[in-house]
C-alpha cells in the first residue's frame, strides 16, 4: 500500500538513510556500553558499573523508537550486526582497557552520534518531518548530558 503521509518520497528516503545511520550508531554504543559495563575494573568499578548499566538501558529503548521511526516512514530498520558495520561512525571495543580510556571513549562515542543526529535534523526539518525532528532533538539532548557527565569523571 502507498504511504501517503505528506512527506515526498525522496525526502523519506532521506531520512531513513540517516536514521538508519543513527541506528547503527545507537546500536554499537549499546553494545560498547554493555561491554564496558560487564569489564570494568579498578576503584570506579561500582560507580561505572551502575552508570554504564543505565547507560545500556537508555539505549535499548532508544534504538526501538529510532527503528520504529523508520517502519513509521515506510522503510525496513537494518537490524544485523553487518548492517550496523557499515553504517556506524562509532568503532567497536575489542580489547580490554582501563576505566579511565573507557570514560574517554564513550565521551568521543557520544559525540560521534550527537553529529550524526544533528546531520540528520536539517533534512527532517526541511521535510516537514516534526516527529523524526522530536527523536532527533531528544536523542541530542541525551547524548549531550551523557558525554558532558562522562567529561566530568575525567576531570
Amino acid at each position: 500500500m502507498q504511504l501517503n503521509t505528506g512527506i515526498p518520497e525522496d525526502a523519506r528516503l532521506n531520512i531513513v538513510e540517516g536514521l538508519s545511520r543513527l541506528l547503527a550508531d545507537s546500536y554499537t554504543l549499546y553494545l560498547k556500553t554493555h561491554n564496558f559495563h560487564w569489564n570494568v575494573t579498578g576503584p570506579m568499578f561500582n560507580t561505572l558499573h551502575l552508570m554504564f548499566e543505565d547507560h545500556y538501558n537508555e539505549l535499548a529503548l532508544a534504538v526501538d523508537e529510532i527503528a520504529e521511526r523508520i517502519r513509521s516512514l515506510g522503510a525496513r530498520a537494518p537490524g544485523s550486526y553487518h548492517e550496523f558495520a557499515k553504517l556506524t561512525s562509532v568503532p567497536e571495543a575489542t580489547e580490554d582497557t582501563s576505566a579511565e580510556d573507557m570514560i574517554r571513549a564513550l565521551v568521543a562515542d557520544h559525540e560521534t552520534v550527537v553529529r550524526t543526529a544533528r546531520s540528520v535534523f536539517p533534512v527532517a526539518e526541511s521535510a516537514n518531518d516534526e516527529v523524526s525532528a522530536d527523536l532527533l532533538t531528544q536523542r541530542l539532548q541525551v547524548h549531550e548530558k551523557t558525554a558532558w557527565m562522562l567529561r566530568s569523571l575525567l576531570e
